[in-house]
């Protein structure tokens, strides 16, 4: 009999659907099979029956081997990688096969018979630890989300408002029934505190993580216990929503408006896009958590497609920070370009260590400076590469660009013109916390970023020596602003947060507002301390709506106003998107690739706009540009795309020189 299998072959290869293979059985759909593909033997996906007679005139192959000791993959499961790959215009073997552990694809069916024999006995409940009364707030939204049917759920919570607790009390409701729970973060520096948080909760329970710092055989074994149903818990980051489940009763999306949930290559899905959609297929409910939601997640609440339920206070009764602004302009002309912290904030900073307490100064830039500069001649630290500048890193003293990683060791003099006198300008995180001890000698200062977590449980134990109080100011980029609880923090200052209020995104305010309502929220978390909590804000632009709505924590006016500005301009989420990005080494080759497909006639309703080169349009040696569609509906905008692809690899075909090209669907970044 003729079985489809779906094989991973990249959609351009005119092999994104299923293939016809011989079976000597009726394979269930969901099994997993080795078959031949050209010279290769693949792993593939049964994706069902192709029918009992092939076309004249063709062979079709015989499938290789049958993984038949793992029980088939769901029919749910299925469902969701087929509306993803139709979605974002992907292969659907492609897809498939790339959200399977890759270890899963080296594993015979003895081997994988061997595993599964090794199985862990079912977990045993134990009982769970004394639980804190709920406040009045948290009571409610309990019990409202207990008889609410299933369907996505906005919990809007300000900072320190007990969302997790929330999380832990619905999966409880959920593990109770003996149903899964699937519990979704942005990043993996997250997961462990998440991780500790429910293990705490569930002891007897299992608990598996799913993330990119796990080893091959670690994700394996993990993923089986999912789809095999023994465990209870699965915590991981965006790829974890393909995870096969089959009692699922309850996903979680913690900081749903986080960008790490959109893929930024290959199939660029949105996990918490794709959360919701799985909830609805699953019928099980989906909780969407953040202080400050996505718009598009908050306008479909307005809409009433999501309910949105609200804790306005923190728990204990904490009050918010206080906002504090100071004008950078007040300070002299010879001294504001220099100043590292405002004397009032360094005052501030220095009364909070008096008094055992811990501020967190917030600067979301990496290294010690963004450029050299030779003030003889005008030479820049500029990548040989890339449309960017290389970062000087003073640690190790090199040149590093953040775009393509090329580094150099830090020349001793102008490579131009031979001046001895280079100097760095701007601040990175890592010359902020030198500034920092030089300013507050005795201070204990400690680094949190990309580059001072590299090694392998270095943010563990530093997380852990700001919890246990051996820190008094902490150093970080976004990494150290949302998600963790530091008791002792009373005090939050964002150094240098100008930089994306002009920015060309037209995402970029919400992005900041996120981000510094978030960083605040690390201030006054422990009720005691809430009082002297406080937020500061050196800016340039102390009158600026974004500010004015910051001080008031009032996300609700903030929403509204950009809701407001994105409809006049039929801007997302009232209009959708997707960028058509093309790579070559000669930015007229992808220039012309992308003239020639915006020429192809799109209906009305939808608009392809010129092509223009992305704010970094050169990344190791490849030229970028990109081109953007819009269109007022989404359906017509799937089914224009689906005709518009087949086209795209015809026109690349025709296109003699080396060109890569991508379709991007819902882009975060224009």
């Amino acid at each position: 009999m003729r079985l489809a299998v779906a094989v991973e072959a990249p959609q351009h290869t005119g092999l994104g659907a299923p293939l016809d293979y011989l079976a000597d059985r009726a394979w269930p759909a969901g099994t997993l099979v080795r078959v031949p593909l050209g010279r290769r033997t693949v792993t593939g996906i049964v994706w069902g029956d192709a029918g009992a007679t092939p076309d004249a005139g063709l062979t079709l192959r015989p499938i290789a081997q049958a993984l038949d000791a793992l029980p088939p993959l769901p029919a749910t499961w299925r469902d969701m990688v087929a509306f993803a790959a139709g979605y974002y215009q992907r292969g659907l073997g492609e897809l498939a096969l790339a959200v399977l552990p890759p270890e899963l694809r080296k594993v015979d069916a003895t081997q994988l018979a061997r595993r599964l024999g090794r199985r862990r006995p079912a977990s045993v409940p134990a009982p769970s630890p004394a639980l804190r009364p709920l406040t009045p707030e948290q009571a409610a939204a309990l019990d409202q989300l207990a008889r609410l049917p299933p369907g996505p759920v906005l919990l809007h919570g300000v900072t320190g408002s007990g969302k997790t607790e929330l999380y832990l009390r619905a999966a409880a409701q959920a593990l109770d029934a003996g149903r899964q729970v699937l519990v979704l973060v942005p990043e993996i520096n997250l997961t462990p505190q998440l991780e500790a948080r429910f293990a705490e909760r569930f002891p007897g329970r299992r608990l598996v993580a799913q993330h990119s710092g796990l080893s091959p055989a670690q994700r394996l074994q993990h993923w089986l216990a999912a789809h095999l149903g023994e465990a209870d818990l699965v915590l991981g980051t965006r790829l974890s929503v393909f995870t096969p489940m089959p009692r699922l009763g309850l996903i979680v999306v913690d900081e749903e408006h986080d960008p790490s949930f959109k893929q930024q290559d290959g199939a660029r899905y949105s996990a918490r896009d794709l959360a919701v959609w799985r909830s609805q297929r699953e019928q099980v409910p989906v909780i969407l958590g953040s202080a400050t939601p996505s718009l598009e997640s908050w306008q479909r609440a307005e809409e009433g497609r999501y309910t949105r339920l609200t804790l306005a206070e923190r728990v204990g009764g904490g009050a918010l920070p206080r906002l504090r602004i100071f004008d950078m302009n007040r300070l002299p002309r010879d001294r504001s370009q220099q100043t590292v912290l405002a004397p009032p904030l360094q005052a501030a900073i220095e009364a909070r260590i008096a008094r055992g307490e811990q501020s967190l100064l917030l600067l979301n830039r990496r290294g010690y400076a963004p450029v050299l500069h030779c003030g003889a001649c005008g030479w820049k630290s500029g990548c040989p590469h890339c449309s960017a500048w290389r970062v000087f890193h003073k640690a190790d003293r090199t040149l590093r660009c953040h775009h393509c990683g090329f580094t150099e060791r830090v020349p001793r003099a102008c490579p131009d013109c031979g001046n001895l006198d280079i100097a760095p300008l701007g601040r990175g995180t890592e010359k902020l916390a030198e500034q920092i001890a030089a300013l507050l000698p005795g201070a204990r200062i400690a680094r949190i970023d990309a580059d001072s977590t590299r090694l392998k449980g270095a943010l563990e134990s530093q997380l852990a020596a700001v919890h246990a109080g051996e820190v008094d100011v902490l150093v970080g980029t976004q990494m150290v602003a949302k998600g963790h609880d530091f008791r002792r923090m009373t005090l939050v200052a964002a150094v240098n947060p100008d930089g994306a209020l002009f920015a060309s995104d037209f995402r970029a305010p919400e992005r900041m507002f996120a981000l510094l309502m978030q960083a605040a929220g690390r201030a006054g978390r422990d009720a005691a301390h809430a009082g002297e909590a406080e937020m500061w804000i050196q800016t340039w632009h102390p009158t600026h709506p974004l500010y004015r709505a910051l001080a008031t924590h009032d996300f609700a006016a903030f929403a509204a106003t950009q809701l407001d500005e994105r409809r006049s301009v039929g801007l997302p989420p009232f209009s959708f998107l997707a960028l058509l990005r093309a790579e070559a080494r000669e930015a007229a080759v992808a220039q012309a690739f992308l003239a020639d497909a915006a020429a192809v006639a799109a209906p009305p309703g939808l608009v392809c706009y010129a092509p223009v080169p992305p704010p970094v349009a050169r990344v190791a040696g490849v030229e970028r540009m990109q081109l953007l569609v819009e269109s007022t509906s989404r359906p017509l905008l799937q089914q224009w795309l689906a005709a518009w692809v087949p086209q795209l690899h015809a026109l690349k075909a025709r296109h003699k020189r080396l060109l890569r090209w991508a379709v991007d669907v819902d882009p975060l970044g224009l």
